[in-house]
């Protein structure tokens, strides 16, 4: 039974608390339901209580027991914690290891203690270290920084999602390795300096900083230190080296060397520390390198024309300039960051993650390598910072107040809802008259102290003195009218870009993202809507970032928009098909032309929108056996 894929379930129970059937969860790992039923009996063993996964007439949802679950270990040491802990002692010991004495330690036979090593120097690949073997004895020949970056590798793959957990770290570093205490203390401690210092700290990454700092401590104090001074060090980093510096000493009682110091302190300032809200642009931009600045600048306008987004502006240009010179430093040293956000941003943001896979790619040159997708998640929440402030007056709804005039209660109850609801709503009509002509209103919303003569969904009944139940009756309202204003249009516009011709209704089970989408390409090439080069070119677009937008919904496309006419190919997947790391059952490939730019964001973010409900997905996979019943359901769950 692969514990792996047990872990895979409780993630994503534990991702939405709600409950799932066994069909659900085997479509979204790729399994039958029998193997599901079987996970979740081991993952309940797992924990005292049995109680790591609820199951009830519904299906399963996560239980209390779901944290101790995925943090329990096994009773036998797996393959990889074994290959772990060979690496870990081969690191340690300066003169090497002992395969016969280690075979034995590790109560292993000696057949299999080769094969790890096999294992190993496949491990050791871009990581400029060898394995080097003299009769009995193995060790390990490369620089520091080198031991230091495998071990770095080895946390990275035990940690779920890039979190910082110390104790998978002391898996890897041994059980002797700092205690959660004073790592702790040390990161409080760092983080309130480095506001002291006028820095804003991006939690995301300071994480993995301070995995890099407890192998630092770890390795110093066995005696390998980094004791090269940086040629010129500037005076930011030196601030920031002074600073943790103290922390080592004081809290994991440690002498950092000067490499260790420098090396510290330009992981704090290239993944960790921001400019302050307050720190004037010019002040940014001394900071940034010619060449980075006119780049970024130069990419950020293409992405605002390419996208019609609202991101050109110069204090976005700057902000993301320095991101992208630290991103520039971390790429010279294979040193990537990992985001707790990624999954999130791509599902709930696509067209924003979009944005930022194209500008990822349009600096691919500067930065001197192809990004990662967390890398590139970190590109979106600059976007998406910029995009919120430019959206915000955008998405406010227009309402009427009905109130009958008395006094002014009208007035006191507009300033009610302004200090309530000003950030979602906007009153731009008053009715203080017992009879309004009800049809005559037009706004989104119509909020009213008296009975309507019929009801609606965008009328609400709210009292003359707004109580918290008003407001949270609006809100649900207002949310609703915000879906379907966005979803209003979705409905011709899909059917307007959907045809038989291109409609797949039941995908090779045994395929993947590469063969479905020559597939599904193949469909509109015949159409002329595309040539094989568009196909080629969502091969690569695939290969940056994966277009698994949801836990069911995969969108392929090329960057740049050289359709003919836009046009989506659909393939539905029942049971669920591989696609990268995980499994889909709704592929659509769509191509824009630049005629239809301005329904890119449109038909983009809504499509995504339609397949991220899980029943929707069901619904229309279940039933859309051929285009015309897929389209009957997908304009049924559009329509609500």
């Amino acid at each position: 039974m692969s514990r792996t894929r047990q872990d895979r379930v409780i993630a994503l129970l534990s991702r939405d608390p709600v409950w799932r059937t066994a069909g659900e969860l085997a479509d979204l790992v790729g399994v039958t339901p029998r193997s599901i039923r079987s996970y979740v009996a081991a993952l309940n063993a797992r924990v005292p209580g049995g109680d790591a996964v609820e199951s009830g007439p519904s299906g399963y949802r996560v239980g209390p027991g779901a944290p101790g679950a995925l943090q329990a270990a096994s009773a036998d040491e797996t393959p990889r914690e074994r290959l772990h802990r060979l690496v870990r002692e081969i690191l340690d010991a300066d003169d090497g290891i002992d395969v016969y004495e280690t075979a034995q330690r590790f109560h292993v036979s000696e057949a299999t203690l080769d094969g790890d090593l096999g294992r190993v120097r496949a491990l050791l690949g871009g990581t400029q270290l060898t394995l080097e073997r003299s009769a009995a004895r193995v060790r390990l020949s490369g620089t520091e920084t080198a031991q230091r970056r495998l071990l770095s590798r080895l946390a990275h793959e035990e940690m779920e999602q890039g979190s910082f957990d110390i104790r998978t770290l002391r898996r890897v570093l041994g059980e002797k390795t700092f205690d959660t205490t004073a790592l702790v203390a040390f990161k409080a401690d760092l983080v309130a300096g480095l506001g002291e210092l006028g820095y804003l700290v991006n939690e995301f990454g300071i994480g993995d900083v301070m995995m890099h700092i407890a192998i630092t401590a770890d390795r110093a104090s066995r005696g390998h230190r980094l004791d090269d001074a940086p040629a010129d060090a500037s005076d930011t980093r030196s601030r920031i080296g002074d600073l943790v510096e103290r922390q080592a000493a004081a809290h994991l009682g440690v002498r950092l060397g000067a490499g260790d110091r420098d090396h510290l302190a330009a992981l704090v300032q290239t993944r960790v520390v921001a400019p302050g809200a307050a720190e004037p642009d010019a002040v940014i931009r001394d900071r940034l390198d010619d060449d980075v600045e006119g780049a970024v600048r130069t990419v950020v306008g293409r992405a605002a024309s390419e996208f019609l987004v609202d991101i050109d502006h110069d204090d976005f240009v700057l902000r993301l300039a320095l991101h992208v010179q630290n991103l520039r430093h971390r790429a010279q040293e294979q040193a990537w960051s990992r985001n707790a956000l990624t999954r999130s941003l791509k599902s709930s943001y696509p067209m924003i993650f979009e944005v930022a896979v194209y500008i990822a790619e349009q600096l691919r040159e500067l930065i001197g390598a192809p990004l990662y997708e967390d890398e590139i998640a970190y590109i979106a929440m600059h976007v998406g910072g910029r995009l919120e402030r430019s959206r915000r007056a955008g998405r406010l709804l227009t309402a009427t107040l009905v109130c009958p005039g008395y006094y002014e209660m009208h007035e006191l109850l507009h300033a009610s809802i302004d200090r309530a609801l000003g950030r979602e709503i906007e009153v731009v009509a008053v009715e203080t008259r017992a009879d309004p002509d009800w049809p005559a209103i037009d706004t989104d919303l119509v909020l009213t102290t008296i009975d309507p003569p019929a009801p609606a969904d965008r009328i609400v009944r709210i009292q003359p003195f707004l109580t918290e139940n008003d407001v949270e009756r609006v809100q649900t309202a207002a949310s609703r009218a915000r879906r379907a204003r966005r979803l209003a249009g979705l409905r011709a516009e899909l059917e307007r870009y959907f045809s038989a011709d291109a409609f797949v209704a039941r995908l090779d089970p045994g395929s993947d993202e590469h063969s479905t989408i020559r597939q599904l390409g193949e469909l509109l090439v015949r159409q002329g809507v595309i040539g094989e080069d568009y196909v080629e070119r969502t091969l690569v677009r695939e290969e940056m970032s994966s277009t698994a937008f949801t836990d069911a919904l995969a969108v392929p496309h090329a960057l740049g928009m050289t359709a003919t006419r836009t046009a989506i190919a659909v393939g539905l997947a029942d049971p669920s098909v591989r696609w990268g790391e995980g499994r889909v059952q709704v592929v659509a490939m769509v191509a824009f032309s630049e005629s239809d730019r301005e329904a890119f964001q449109t038909v983009f973010e809504q499509l995504v929108e339609v397949f991220s409900e899980r029943d929707s997905v069901q619904r229309i996979v279940r039933r859309g056996t051929t285009f015309a019943a897929f389209l009957d359901e997908l304009v049924a769950v559009v329509d609500g």
